[in-house]
């Protein structure tokens, strides 16, 4: 018994009922640091080698082993001679009835605890990674809609200007005008307002932030990107129409995200749609509920259509279609929807072009 002892990979200890350690074998004191001679001087004690945050459950396990003759294996610490702890799965069982004294086996879970510890800061590197390359995307997106979006804050603040002017009109003359300047000057603070959304909108998707969790309404959503890639859209002769169902639940979720990969998807189809010579350029966006009562969302274009060989390809890092495209965008865009706990893909139309659907859960 001894010998069997004593050769273990685990460690194994003779505990009695008042924290002595009587006897143990060469695993386990070389897993708190101890000597052979240590143990012999009654050096190794088990509440002393114990935390104190620990021996409440320590004691309960006792009660346990008392009543019941078993301690089933749980996770614990000891303190190494040398001062640091030691991570350990413990279990014991009790030599007779009265629970006086026992056995206990030991495993050291330091290497487990080591690649636990490397496996979550693998994971937080990935996710700071994946948060960078969604940024760097977005950015690089509104670089190719800024003439669109340089237009789009044009056109309030020059509506803007020229209600002043008629204001300044209606004010000056004999006698003063006061409703007309008065609704001049209403038109000036929507025109303001209005530009201020749209660069509110910008400031919102370039801006490098930690992801959110809101309730928001996916339609409003889609018509805050709609309003944004509108510019876009008209320049390549794009009909936008929308389908959004009524009375859909809120999802929970970043907004930005979100809106990032409709942006996305819109600026895909856009792009399709813009070698099409013949036939109308038609995009569709709609929203429903998916068969598990979450939300659907789909964009649909007039395109070429996808190849079926490849469509399962569309959403792998570093695959492109296009002549310039690094292959980043629709990867990000399932990135984004997976971590919201949805799911994206793409299909080829009975017709011409292709959609694009991602579902995401409610609440």
């Amino acid at each position: 018994m001894r010998c069997l002892i004593d050769s273990n990979i685990i460690g194994i200890i003779i505990w009695s009922h008042d924290g002595r350690i009587t006897d143990a074998n060469e695993t386990f004191l070389r897993m708190v640091g101890y000597s052979r001679a240590d143990l012999v001087a009654g050096q190794v004690s088990w509440m002393e080698l114990t935390p104190a945050e620990w021996r409440s459950a320590d004691a309960q396990r006792l009660a346990m082993l008392k009543s019941m003759g078993i301690s089933p294996p749980h996770e614990k610490e000891f303190f190494h001679k040398a001062g640091h702890r030691v991570p350990v799965l413990v279990g014991g069982a009790a030599f007779d009835e009265a629970g006086d004294d026992g056995a206990a086996f030991v495993v050291d879970l330091s290497d487990r605890k080591k690649a636990e510890q490397a496996a979550r800061e693998s994971e937080k590197r990935y996710a700071e990674v994946r948060m960078e390359l969604a940024h760097a995307n977005r950015v690089t997106t509104m670089g190719e809609l800024s003439a669109s979006i340089t237009h789009e804050v044009m056109q309030p603040v020059a509506a803007a200007v020229n209600n002043i002017t008629a204001a300044s009109r209606w004010l000056g003359k004999e006698p003063p005008d006061l409703e007309q300047a008065r609704q001049a000057l209403n038109r000036v603070f929507a025109n303001g307002n209005r530009a201020s959304e749209i660069i509110g909108r910008i400031r919102a998707l370039i801006k490098k932030a930690p992801p959110r969790k809101d309730d928001l309404e996916i339609n409003k959503v889609i018509l805050e990107v709609i309003a944004l890639a509108r510019g876009e859209v008209v320049k390549n002769g794009v009909s936008v129409q929308t389908q959004l169902a009524e009375g859909l639940p809120l999802i929970q979720g970043d907004r930005v995200q979100l809106q990032q990969v409709i942006l996305n998807l819109i600026m895909n189809a856009v792009q399709a749609m813009s070698g099409v010579s013949e036939g109308s350029r038609e995009l569709l966006i709609g929203t429903g509920k998916d068969a598990s009562s979450g939300v659907l969302i789909a964009v649909q274009d007039s395109g070429s259509g996808l190849d079926p060989e490849n469509s399962e390809r569309l959403f792998d890092p570093f695959y492109t279609t296009k002549p310039s495209g690094m292959g980043l965008g629709l990867s990000i865009c399932r990135s984004i929807v997976e971590a919201h706990g949805g799911r994206i893909w793409a299909s080829r139309n009975a017709g011409s072009g292709a959609t694009v659907q991602f579902s995401l859960p409610v609440g």
